[in-house]
């Protein structure tokens, strides 16, 4: 069989795959790019029907294209996954799609890698792998398959008249969750939902949306936190021409929230006494970003108005005073669980020494330990911002350069 040849192997045609040919291409590298399904495939059959942006088209966007609705719009996941499509096109990238990676090792005692593809080997001077944050559902094993209900993670969720009958329990309260919960009990359906640490930040505040104060407060710029402390479940929504997220009001209008969820025995879930003091920390960092935009505004003499309802907090509904900690799911006519419990990173395809012990990348800024190999689109890779559509743009031109200073090393012959 032949073997195709090519200087930087790009795997994954998503956001992150797309930011990284058209730097790749800046720079004058050639390079491949190949993705098993569509262009930004998990935008259109992993997310659910209704599911829009976080982030205001504006700021959600590559700098050389902007979306075709509204600036301060949330676009719709579809028109997401056209804007990815459209922007291939704009930027003539040489992406291949229908090809499997399945697996990808050095060369031996020369230079290079070899891809194994569903069509065929390729060889590469350099690989990227740019599959994203959002790789392999995480469910954690603690309701058994044959308890009676119906699970799926909320990548697997599409809409209410996809569920069986009956109450819902949603355990994660982060943007996914929240939302899901929300459309859920919209559609006239009993929702628990179980609520861990958070934060909550203001969809908006001031006339200004929250993507803008993470800008000008520097946090998008916010280094890497310690390992462990990564992933930060924050619970933000872009639904309704966007909102912010209000467990009290969600608990108001007949949802019932719970504590993290803790074990099941028995056909009963059990929860961690820990409502109130997730919502109260939650709350604690809304109001302190409310703080430092005031703070903002008062050292840069702006004249942005004030907006002191948003300082208000209702009452504690009953359900953190009297929290349930432990759900009869059958007694409670609990049908179907819905995990949105984040999802785990699968390089099962990539056998290089580029991994701890517990199968984490090693890299600095998305330049692995392997040599020649590049990480891109994963949370914190180099910022706050990593994972996002604009943040994924910043550290792909990063890493081109950082392949185009390989090439020159590479390139450098001796003279005579």
């Amino acid at each position: 069989m032949s073997v195709e040849r090519i200087e930087a192997l790009v795997v994954g045609g998503g956001q992150a795959g797309l930011a990284m040919s058209e730097h790749l291409g800046k720079c004058g590298v050639p390079h491949l790019v190949l993705e098993r399904d569509r262009i930004a495939e998990r935008w259109r059959s992993q997310r659910w029907d209704s599911l829009v942006a976080n982030g205001p088209a504006w700021h959600d966007r590559f700098p050389g294209m902007e979306f075709s609705c509204d600036p301060d719009a949330f676009a719709p996941k579809e028109e997401i996954a056209d804007y990815f499509v459209a922007y291939a096109e704009k930027i003539g990238a040489p992406i291949r799609c229908g090809v499997e990676v399945t697996s990808v090792g050095r060369l031996p005692g020369r230079p290079g890698f070899r891809a194994e593809t569903s069509h065929g080997p390729v060889e590469a001077d350099f690989v990227v792998a740019a599959t994203g944050p959002f790789q392999k559902p995480a469910i954690p094993p603690i309701v058994p398959a044959d308890a009676g209900v119906m699970q799926i993670h909320s990548a697997d969720y599409r809409n209410p008249a996809q569920l069986p009958d009956g109450a819902v329990l949603v355990v994660g309260a982060g943007s996914s969750g929240t939302q899901i919960a929300d459309e859920l009990l919209r559609a006239g359906r009993q929702v628990y939902l179980s609520v861990g640490p958070h934060d909550r930040p203001p969809r908006s505040y001031r006339g200004r949306d929250n993507v803008w104060w993470l800008g000008v407060l520097g946090k998008w710029d916010a280094a890497t936190p310690p390992a462990g402390a990564e992933h930060v479940t924050i619970a933000v929504s872009g639904c309704r021409g966007g909102e912010t997220i209000d467990f009290r009001r969600l608990a108001g209008q007949g949802m019932r929230l719970v504590g993290l969820t803790a074990s099941f025995a028995g056909g009963t879930m059990r929860f961690a006494p820990d409502l109130a003091d997730n919502i109260a920390r939650g709350d604690a960092n809304y109001l302190s970003v409310l703080d430092e935009a005031d703070a903002y505004v008062a050292r840069n003499g702006l004249d942005l108005p004030e907006e002191p309802e948003a300082r208000v907090v209702g009452p504690d509904p009953d359900c953190m005073t009297n929290p349930i900690l432990e759900l009869n799911l059958a007694q409670a006519g609990v049908s179907s669980i819905i995990w949105a419990t984040g999802f785990a990173q699968d390089f099962g395809w990539l056998k290089v020494g580029a991994f701890d012990e517990h199968g984490r990348p090693k890299h600095q800024r998305g330049v692995s330990s392997e040599p020649g190999v590049y990480f891109l689109g994963l949370p914190w890779l180099s910022r706050r911002g990593s994972s996002f559509i604009w943040g994924v743009w910043h550290d792909a031109k990063y890493i081109a350069d950082q392949i185009s200073i390989q090439r020159g090393y590479r390139a450098y012959r001796p003279s005579a």
